[in-house]
C-alpha cells in the first residue's frame, strides 16, 4: 500500500547494535505504477548501497593494513613485536573498524562473514558480490602499499602453514568458527551485549591469533591471505585459507542460530545481560 509504514523488525534482530544496523530490511523496489515507485527512489537505494560498499572497502583496508603490517614489522624486527603484539594490533584494528563503520555497512571486512550472514537471510544475496569485491580490492591495495613500504620484508605478512595443510585447515576452520559464533551472537541476538560488539569481536580475533598464529598464520579471512599472496606471488596452500574460513564461518553462524534462545515475552524470566533496560 502506498505510504504504508514498514512492518516492525523481528525482536530477534538486534537493531540497536551497530554491527547489524546495515541489515535492516527494506521494501523491494517495483516498477509498478500503483506502488508509486520512481527512478529517484531507485537512485537513493543505489546510493545507499554505494556508501555501504565504500565503508566496507575502507574498513577492510584499515584492518588488512594493520594486521599485515604487524606481522611484517614483527619479522623485520626479528620478533621484537612478539606474537602478543601482532594479536593485540589486529584485535584492536578489528574493534576500531567495527565501531567506526559497523553502523554503515555492518563491518563484515571478511567474505566468510558476508556469506554466512547471507546464508542466515540477514543480508540479500544480491549484495554479496559487491561486498566481497570491495573486500578483495581493499586487501590487494593494502598488500601492495605494504610491499612498497616494507620491501623486501613483505614475506612476513603471508600466511603459510608451519606444519601440514590438514593441520592448518583444521586450525583455520576452528578459529573461524569461534569468530563467527561471536559475531552472530552480538550482531543478531537482541539479548547479547550489542553495545560491546567491537570489544567482543576484537578480543576473539586476539585470542585466535595467540592460539594459531604460529601454526597457520591465523588468517580467519580469505582476503587476509589472498592480498599478500598476490603481492608476493606466493600461493603456498592458498586453498586452505580460501576454504576453511568460509566453512568455519558458515558452521559458526549455524551453531549460534541452533543454540539461540527462542523469543520470549517481556514478562518471562530471561538471562541477565549487561545491556541497560
Amino acid at each position: 500500500m502506498p505510504g504504508a509504514p514498514s512492518p516492525p523488525l523481528s525482536p530477534c534482530i538486534n537493531t540497536g547494535n551497530p554491527v547489524f544496523a546495515a541489515f535492516k530490511p527494506s521494501r523491494i523496489i517495483s516498477w509498478s505504477p500503483e506502488e508509486g515507485n520512481s527512478l529517484s527512489e531507485l537512485w537513493i537505494r543505489q546510493a545507499s548501497l554505494a556508501r555501504k560498499v565504500g565503508a566496507e572497502f575502507i574498513g577492510t583496508l584499515i584492518l588488512m593494513f594493520a594486521g599485515i603490517a604487524a606481522a611484517i614489522v614483527n619479522q623485520k624486527s626479528q620478533g621484537s613485536l612478539t606474537q602478543l603484539g601482532v594479536a593485540a594490533t589486529t584485535g584492536l584494528a578489528a574493534m576500531v573498524v567495527i565501531l567506526s563503520t559497523g553502523h554503515i555497512s555492518g563491518a563484515h571486512v571478511n567474505p566468510g562473514v558476508t556469506i554466512a550472514f547471507a546464508a542466515l537471510n540477514h543480508l540479500p544475496w544480491r549484495q554479496v558480490p559487491v561486498y566481497v569485491g570491495a573486500q578483495i580490492v581493499a586487501s590487494i591495495c593494502a598488500s601492495f602499499a605494504l610491499k612498497v613500504i616494507f620491501d623486501p620484508f613483505m614475506g612476513g605478512g603471508v600466511t603459510v602453514p608451519a606444519g601440514n595443510c590438514l593441520q592448518a585447515f583444521a586450525l583455520e576452520f576452528i578459529i573461524s568458527f569461534n569468530l563467527m559464533f561471536v559475531v552472530t551472537a552480538v550482531a543478531t541476538d537482541s539479548r547479547a551485549v550489542g553495545e560491546l560488539a567491537g570489544i567482543a569481536v576484537g578480543a576473539t580475533v586476539t585470542i585466535n591469533i595467540l592460539i594459531s598464529g604460529e601454526s597457520s598464520g591465523a588468517s580467519m579471512n580469505p582476503v587476509r591471505s589472498l592480498g599478500p599472496a598476490i603481492a608476493t606471488n606466493n600461493y603456498t596452500a592458498i586453498w586452505v585459507y580460501l576454504t576453511a574460513p568460509i566453512l568455519g564461518a558458515l558452521c559458526g553462524a549455524g551453531a549460534y542460530s541452533a543454540v539461540k534462545l527462542p523469543d520470549q515475552g517481556e514478562s518471562e524470566e530471561r538471562p541477565r545481560s549487561f545491556r541497560r533496560s
